[in-house]
């Protein structure tokens, strides 16, 4: 005897109940959404992330509903957008927050304080990892390195950038994101919500007001490298001494080494048959030859 998918049993025999469907005037809008999505692609499959993008739009998160139309839309099993959906930690599973908090907890920021910044803000808040406010405004969630470290501690609401931040100056951060106040990024575009971003994900046009304009850069921490490998000296810097001894004056300012003069065992020139003639590479002799 064979059964339908919404009857096939999960778990201990437990029968998995249909998805609920969007209702009439949601659905013909989505899938106008997701048609224009699919047509970028040669093979529908590959619109899958974008379409997963487009149902968190709607909802704040990807629902058996989601997942369900997802499957429509692109002739998939539900097992198949799920397998996705849950690999992929940019898709929420539950309800979240009109603004994903993140605070960069890998080495660089950690060490600078966003370990501390995220104590801060789970004491503050009164949520853990990954959890929302009662009030469903803020999602906190420590996240991995966004390449931002010139910048560090950083943290990023909805993948915004907020720069050397402070436990104290990311508590005012969240107050100020519940209380719906006016909150500018450091760099970058406006903030947008959770949704708005959402949708932008899955490829559609970024609506707000002057994000076009907008312009981030990196810091000059991140220049360095730039500036070396276009044969520019990089700036004097003046080490001041921890042990309480004089401080270098601005006109002994201590010698940055170049590239050539701070070379690594891997960097330095080798002494190989090619390059040293006195010593040329042969076969090892075995003993008693």
């Amino acid at each position: 005897m064979t059964t339908s998918s919404s009857e096939r049993s999960v778990g201990l025999g437990m029968p998995q109940l249909p998805a609920p469907g969007y209702p009439d005037d949601v659905r013909a809008r989505l899938e106008r959404d997701a048609r224009e999505i699919i047509t970028r692609y040669p093979d529908s499959r590959s619109a899958l992330l974008p379409l997963l993008h487009l149902v968190q739009s709607e909802e704040g998160h990807v629902t058996r509903t989601g997942m369900q139309f997802c499957a429509d839309m692109l002739d998939l099993t539900t097992a198949e957008v799920t397998a996705v959906a849950t690999f992929y930690t940019m898709y929420r599973r539950r309800p979240s927050g009109d603004y994903q908090v993140g605070v960069c907890t890998n080495t660089l920021c950690a060490v600078m304080g966003g370990d501390a910044i995220f104590s801060a803000l789970q004491e503050h808040l009164g949520v853990g990892n990954g959890e929302t406010t009662d009030d469903g405004k803020v999602t906190l969630e420590h996240i991995e390195c966004n390449a931002a470290c010139d910048y560090a501690p950083v943290v990023m609401v909805n993948w915004e950038f907020f720069d050397n931040q402070t436990p104290e100056s990311a508590k005012r951060l969240v107050d100020d994101l519940r209380a719906g106040g006016q909150v500018e990024p450091t760099r970058g575009a406006p903030l947008c919500t959770f949704k708005e971003t959402a949708r932008m994900l899955a490829g559609f046009p970024d609506e707000r007001e002057g994000a076009v304009e907008a312009t981030g850069s990196a810091g000059p921490a991140s220049l360095v490298g730039l500036r070396l490998a276009r044969g520019e000296g990089a700036a004097a810097r003046v080490v001041h001494p921890r042990d309480g001894g004089p401080h270098d004056e601005p006109g002994n300012a201590v010698h940055e080494p170049s590239p050539a003069e701070h070379l690594s065992s891997h960097d330095a020139p080798q002494d190989t048959s090619a390059s040293d003639s006195a010593h040329p590479a042969g076969p090892v002799a075995e003993e008693g030859q």
